[in-house]
């Protein structure tokens, strides 16, 4: 049985612990907002950039550009959204389950794809695995914006553009609630299947051309899709972490509970056999 200090020091440093836990908690609760606000505010120009690329797409029978068109496919190119620090419950490691799963379903070798990283977790993850990383970022801030990936995104469509790879897909974790995050697969590049359901109905007259509008517009589209993706990302691991935050502080307070009743049981045990032995040593003097 362990001694009285023994278990007093415990409680003490869980007690410490569970103060650092909340306080994270509590900073995670304070991003995860902006976050989600972040996130939202995007969604008008999304679907507004949408809206006009499936204009030209669709309704423009002249209208033609490479990241609209499927080609036989050779390389496949993984973008995986993950963090850079841990303590985020299982944001990470659901993500790269999920891309290790279809990778070894997909492929037979590692040159039939690239890895495209943003954060760090996942960036170690692959290297560990001696899967080729070809373009990574790390270090993206809580409140990322598109300058701290403009150039990763710029040269991820351009290894589609170059065909260093004919099909993109990304991965990341789509924010539903602060409790519930989804493993998301995203199909960057080619486009196709353009979602204008919630759209309205606009035409649109374009100058010179609309090829030429393609051409500017298109490689835009597919890095908003990348950053979009990064803001959502963003807000579920501040959601993660705050509650895996929230678990371990919780978790700290039971054990604190348990080693305080462990450490008032082995007390009054020690009181006890304290009386006992004096009542003993009374009666003996008898």
């Amino acid at each position: 049985m362990a001694s009285l200090r023994d278990i007093k020091s415990r409680i003490t440093s869980t007690k410490k612990t569970s103060q650092i836990t909340k306080a994270m908690q509590m900073v995670s609760a304070s991003k995860m907002n902006r976050a989600e606000a972040n996130a939202k505010a995007y969604v008008p120009y999304m679907e507004k950039i949408q809206e006009v690329v499936s204009s030209i797409a669709n309704g423009s029978t002249d209208a033609s550009h490479p990241m609209l068109t499927s080609r036989p496919v050779k390389k496949t190119g993984y973008l995986v959204i993950t963090s850079d620090r841990g303590l985020a419950g299982a944001y990470n490691s659901s993500i790269l389950r999920q891309v290790h799963k279809t990778i070894l379903e997909r492929h037979k070798s590692n040159d039939e794809f690239v890895i495209i990283a943003i954060g760090r977790v996942g960036r170690d993850f692959f290297v560990s695995r001696n899967m080729h990383v070809e373009l990574e970022v790390i270090g993206v801030p809580d409140q990322p914006s598109f300058a701290d990936i403009s150039s990763l995104a710029k040269s991820t469509v351009n290894l589609y553009l170059n065909e260093l790879c004919d099909e993109l897909y990304m991965y990341y974790n789509h924010y539903v609630s602060p409790i519930q995050q989804e493993v998301t697969e995203t199909q960057i590049l080619p486009l196709s299947d353009f979602d204008t359901s919630n759209s309205t109905l606009t035409t649109y007259e374009f100058e010179p051309n609309a090829e030429e509008i393609l051409e500017v517009l298109l490689p835009q589209y597919a890095e908003s899709l990348i950053y979009g993706a990064l803001l959502d990302g963003k807000a579920s691991e501040h959601s993660a972490r705050m509650t895996a935050m929230k678990n371990a502080t919780d978790n700290a307070k039971e054990l604190i509970d348990s080693l305080s009743l462990q450490y008032n049981r082995a007390r009054q045990a020690a009181i006890t056999q304290e009386i006992t032995e004096i009542v003993g040593g009374a009666a003996a003097l008898e």
